[in-house]
């Protein structure tokens, strides 16, 4: 067995491509004041016409260029939580949060607990990570005592996945597990799954095993999802679990059936589940495949009948999300999006999201689906895209800062007529800069950067048409115009438009 490090967890596998964008694009969406918060975005989840986005809980309803901030959530407002997982019933929120901390140099996520909302985000109660007692050495099941090593602290537990019924939330939370709470939050209890060589957990049957996530990829939790026959499916580092009756039988009754990858063509691809979810078209429940063992592949597969059988897709991609409209299937991963409109018989896959005015990187990774009515949104590390006719046309939303001052997050930010960013800037890191300005004048643009001798390095475009009083996006890959990668140090932009001039600068780093 192979244990799955939680540094593993969610690091970007980059294929490293060199990038030849170098243009202006716009004009830009309308400023806006509210935004999202960050351009990686990694959980959503939908409701009607009602979209949340982590990681700061933002709302937005209808499509709406803002996105509101819940002042009252306070571990996310006020402190350092941030959205890890979320769950969604008409006007009730449950939102997992967690945060990195760092200890001797070292980042290791960590669960914070939940904030609950049953008035649509308005007021929240903040719900703390249920961990173990110390002296809670053994979990009772079927009459007998299961020995078990407790979970104390809440590094290695964050939350990544909710789901509720009624009062009752499941919760993964990879070494503390799989935790249930009957009365929506106030008292909890972990949860006894299979371990690794078992394929049913019984009550009626005598075990002899340590409960130990240590030891055991199947007791390392990282979905969970509540199907529409009340069956929950358990997902984690050593497959697939499914009970009838985890959702209303006592913790020591709950019986369990477990699916491990076999290598045949009607089981699953890898043993790592990082995401479960059922299509309301058919009640297909979907699982993405990632590889935590040897023999393992990554892709996704769907059940029809409740784990017995799986049908594999997408074998050999990194999938990190799925969602439907119909028979429609998305799925995103770190080789884009992939929809399929005949419900998995054949698949689409777009490299790249483009509209007239921009772009998502290429090497971005596509993290993340939700879909609102008649919407699609796609999260990725490069900004937030949707689409309302299944891919054909796309909408880009990235943190706003307007060159007039300031958004939400930074109120009291100058007035500027052009800004950079990221600024300082590295093609390794970040691979492309955007500099965004707004014309001075209806006319012709060009873009030329300078060296700090003021040695003409590259004309991003020429005899561009812009209009005066609307902003516009310039990108930049870091590169001269023989296409080499430009020394360390400052770079001079110059943003001319019928002889009027717009200044600025980029410091390049490694």
């Amino acid at each position: 067995m192979i244990f799955i490090r939680l540094g593993f967890l969610f690091l970007l596998l980059f294929v490293w491509t060199q990038v030849s964008e170098a243009q202006i694009t716009g004009p830009t969406p309308p400023e806006t004041f509210n935004s999202i918060s960050q351009n990686s975005v990694s959980n959503m989840g939908a409701l009607g016409d009602s979209l949340w986005v982590g990681p700061l809980l933002m709302l937005n309803i209808n499509n709406d260029i803002d996105f509101i901030f819940p002042e009252n959530a306070d571990s996310v407002a006020a402190g350092p939580g941030r959205m890890f997982s979320i769950a969604l019933a008409p006007d009730t929120v449950v939102a997992g949060l967690g945060f990195n901390f760092v200890s001797a140099g070292t980042s290791v996520q960590t669960g914070l607990g939940l904030h609950i909302s049953t008035d649509g985000g308005v007021n929240w109660d903040y719900i703390a990570q249920p961990l173990d007692d110390e002296n809670q050495t053994s979990i009772s099941y079927g009459g007998q005592q299961i020995e078990s090593i407790p979970v104390i602290v809440p590094q290695q537990s964050p939350p990544y996945n909710v789901d509720f019924r009624g009062d009752t939330i499941f919760m993964a939370a990879w070494a503390s597990g799989i935790r249930r709470s009957s009365d929506f939050g106030e008292t909890w209890e972990r949860i006894l799954l299979p371990p690794r060589d078992v394929s049913e957990l019984r009550p009626e049957n005598t075990y002899n095993f340590l409960f130990d996530p240590r030891l055991d990829n199947n007791f390392l939790g990282f979905s969970v999802m509540i199907d529409s026959d009340g069956f929950v499916w358990a997902g984690t580092a050593g497959g697939i679990n499914i009970s009838e009756d985890a959702l209303t039988a006592p913790a020591d009754q709950i019986s369990w059936s477990k699916k491990r990858r076999t290598g045949q063509n009607d089981g699953l691809l890898g043993s790592w589940i990082i995401r479960i979810r059922e299509n309301p078209f058919d009640n297909g429940v979907w699982l993405t495949n990632w590889i935590a063992e040897d023999g393992d592949q990554q892709g996704i597969v769907v059940s029809y009948d409740k784990g017995e059988s799986f049908t594999q897709h997408l074998r050999g991609e990194q999938i990190y999300d799925i969602a439907f409209e119909g028979e429609r299937i998305y799925a995103a991963g770190t080789n884009g999006l992939f929809i399929s409109n005949d419900n998995g018989t054949s698949w689409n896959q777009i490299r790249q999201i483009r509209t007239p005015n921009g772009f998502i990187k290429a090497t971005a990774d596509y993290l993340s689906l939700a879909t609102t009515t008649d919407r699609l949104w796609v999260g990725t590390t490069d900004g937030l895209a949707s689409t309302a006719d299944g891919g054909e046309t796309w909408q880009l939303t990235r943190v706003n800062f307007p060159l007039e001052g300031g958004n939400q997050f930074s109120p009291d930010a100058r007035s500027v007529n052009a800004y950079a960013y990221p600024n300082p800037f590295s093609q390794r890191a970040h691979e492309i800069v955007r500099i965004k300005f707004e014309a001075p004048s209806t006319g012709n643009a060009s873009i030329r950067l300078y060296d700090f001798s003021m040695n003409l390095i590259r004309e991003l475009d020429a005899g561009i048409p812009v209009t005066g009083g609307q902003n516009y996006e310039a990108v930049w890959d870091g590169t001269d115009g023989g296409g080499r990668l430009v020394a360390n140090g400052p770079v001079f932009y110059v943003i001319n438009v019928g002889g009027s001039e717009v200044r600025g600068k980029i410091l390049v780093l490694d």
